[in-house]
């Protein structure tokens, strides 16, 4: 039962719980102690593990590249009569309404602007180069490299559960791996990092989102942009997501996203039009053609030889970030992605956000770099002293102001509200065992804890949200050796089901085949089969004539045999018998026939099929041969047997009419030898 479903005695939830509680005590009772170690950390990771999180992002987006345009690309995550649950536009929403859709909006314009000021190494600040290189990184750390990360694991996920009936969890995936064990305590401990992972991304997002609300709230109020306003706005948004919660998957999270795709589309449409239309529209293709261009650079660069760390506070930053967020994005994908095609989960989680980061950063970012360069400026100092003003900030420049930026804040206010439903509904499936529809009181724990989680954090002052980040940095690393696990696991899978998909496939074409050739073959053959083939094929079947068969022919032959027949086939045996042949028949018709002759005559009679092909051909023969063909047969075979094959059948004949000539002759012989005198 579902209350079953979420026992507290899950060893993953109480372990996971237990890590989480922890964090957020040590952040409430020595921010300071926190903020320290996080920073230590983060140096660290940053120094030594900067290459790792460089080349194994790139790596992912390389792999799934390739999984799209493979053969593999043609199955389904499902069954194969598996059909998509949710429709392509509710689908893309969903995807983005998941958390995603938050990045897209509080750093939309906060990237482009503060990489214009603080560019990457090699760039001069505040010039033409910069503004590019920060709209072609802003749309770079949202574009391919993380949706290649959540659809790793959500591929992989949506795989195990829906084609091979595992549960919905991480270590689900390590079956093929470890087999049995992912059931145990590796599997646990699998599952554990993995909530453990997204706790702190969801915290993160969490803390973010409440940010931007409270501060386009003091922007556009006398209300402050203080932490307690932060942690009213997280419990307002606790209990509208709570209340999405309760209402399941369907009701909850898909109405709300689909509303969310309007509101966003309609402010991105709103900008497009009354913004810097043309200067959008140039930076559009120049950022795609530069990001086309320099992908690849800036996936493999570190710049060993510079002592800059913009590196590690943005790029690597990022990628650690989204490897955090993939468990929780994963397993969401993989929850609303069943029966869809490997080719079209790609196109749809790689190729569509893609397209649409670079559209949303150069819409939001070049808008507010075209007011930084060419307008009244100063939204660069605003946005380094305050990041979550820069989307209203920006709004402000623009007409209608007062409604765009209502509208900002609702689409924050949405996408913070499915952020956190989405983190509810992944953390409770990966604490309840996998099960795909958790009860609410898993649900109601996780989201309380993550609200308290990001609570703590953000009244903890210095170290808070900062040391929060610096977590998901720290367990995004273990969590990287998992994925690489992952794509072992869905290699081996895909493998071994692709080789007996095609086995099967091979199968049924080649039935079909077999079958279309047997009915025009059949076809063909009692229309155009030769005499010579016919003779043969008589013989053969003369020679070959099963017991059954042979009884059951001789049988309707005796019953359907005219006596005109009959007649004409006794007078000519009587007219041909010799005299000899007729005194030794005489003498020994009162014998009984011996064993050894029956023995022969049965032996040269029913000889064993020697061809494999006449044995097919012949059951088929027999179980297709309709009754109107058998009247046109018997006619043919009366004429053979009298002409041809008289000679074949004699003592067959002879054998069976024998007893009626004996009672013939017993009754009055001196008649059947004066018959016999006078014939001759």
């Amino acid at each position: 039962m579902e209350k079953n479903n979420t026992n507290i005695t899950n060893p993953v939830f109480i372990i996971s719980a237990t890590f989480v509680g922890l964090f957020v005590l040590w952040g409430f009772i020595s921010p300071s102690s926190l903020n320290y170690i996080a920073d230590n950390s983060l140096s660290w990771l940053i120094t030594n593990f900067g290459w790792f999180y460089m080349l194994i992002t790139a790596f992912f987006v390389l792999f799934v590249i390739i999984l799209a345009i493979s053969p593999f690309g043609k199955m389904r995550l499902g069954r194969p009569g598996d059909r998509p649950e949710y429709s392509w536009i509710s689908w893309i929403g969903m995807l983005f309404a998941a958390g995603i859709g938050v990045g897209f909006v509080f750093w939309g314009v906060a990237e482009p602007v503060l990489y214009y000021l603080d560019p990457p190494v090699g760039v001069e600040p505040g010039t033409d180069e910069a503004a590019a290189a920060g709209l072609r990184y802003g749309a770079y750390h949202w574009a391919l490299h993380p949706w290649a990360i959540f659809s790793i694991v959500g591929l992989t996920l949506a795989y195990v559960q829906f084609r091979k009936g595992r549960p919905a969890l991480i270590s689900s995936a390590f079956y093929p791996l470890i087999g049995d064990k992912s059931e145990g305590w590796i599997g646990q401990t699998i599952d554990v990092l993995a909530v453990l992972a997204t706790c702190t991304g969801v915290a993160t997002t969490f803390g973010l989102s409440a940010m931007q609300i409270t501060g386009g709230l003091s922007y556009l109020s006398p209300i402050p942009n203080t932490a307690w306003v932060q942690i009213i706005i997280i419990i307002i948004v606790t209990f509208f997501f709570m209340l999405s919660a309760s209402r399941g998957l369907d009701r909850g999270i898909k109405i709300l996203s689909n509303i969310n795709i309007g509101v966003a589309g309609l402010l991105l449409l709103f900008i497009l039009i009354v913004g810097p239309t043309l200067f959008i529209a140039e930076n559009f293709v120049t950022t795609l053609g530069g990001y086309i261009t320099n992908v690849l650079p800036m996936s493999l660069t570190l710049n060993p030889f510079s002592e800059s760390e913009w590196l590690g506070t943005n790029t690597i930053f990022f990628w650690a970030w989204h490897i955090s967020w993939s468990p929780f994005m994963g397993l969401f994908i993989a929850r609303i992605s069943r029966g869809r095609t490997i080719r079209e989960f790609m196109t749809g989680v790689l190729v569509v956000p893609t397209v649409l980061a670079i559209l949303w950063f150069t819409t939001f970012g070049g808008t507010a770099l075209n007011v930084e360069m060419f307008g009244s400026g100063g939204l660069a100092e605003l946005v380094t002293a305050d990041v979550e003003l820069a989307l209203f900030a920006t709004l402000e420049t623009l007409p209608l102001t007062l409604i765009t930026s209502v509208l900002g804040l609702l689409l924050i206010f949405i996408f913070f509200i499915t952020s956190a439903d989405s983190a509810t509904y992944v953390l409770g499936m990966m604490t309840s065992r996998g099960h795909f529809n958790p009860s609410l009181k898993t649900k109601l724990v996780w989201g309380f804890l993550i609200a308290g989680t990001a609570s703590v954090l953000l009244l903890s002052g210095g170290g808070g949200l900062d040391a929060l980040q610096t977590a998901s940095l720290v367990a995004a690393l273990p969590f990287s050796i998992i994925m690489i696990c992952m794509i072992a696991s869905i290699l081996i899978m895909l493998g071994r089901d692709y080789r007996i998909q095609k086995r099967k496939e091979s199968k049924e074409q080649a039935s079909t085949v077999k079958d279309v050739l047997i009915d025009d073959m059949k076809d063909e053959v009692y229309d155009d089969v030769p005499d010579k083939f016919y003779d043969e094929m008589k013989d053969k079947v003369y020679d070959d004539l099963p017991d059954k068969f042979y009884d059951e022919m001789k049988d309707k032959v005796y019953d359907d045999l005219p006596d005109k027949v009959y007649d004409e086939m006794k007078d000519k045996v009587y007219d041909d018998l010799p005299d000899k042949v007729y005194d030794e028949m005489k003498d020994k018709v009162y014998d009984e026939m011996k064993d050894e002759v029956y023995d022969e005559m049965k032996d040269e009679m029913y000889k064993e099929m020697k061809e494999d092909m006449y044995d097919e051909m012949r059951d088929k023969v027999y179980d297709d041969i309709p009754d109107k063909v058998y009247d046109e047969m018997k006619d043919k075979v009366y004429d053979d047997i009298k002409d041809e094959v008289y000679d074949d059948i004699q003592s067959k004949v002879i054998d069976e009419i024998k007893e009626g000539i004996i009672e013939d002759l017993e009754k009055d012989p001196n008649i059947t030898v004066e018959r016999r005198n006078d014939k001759k």
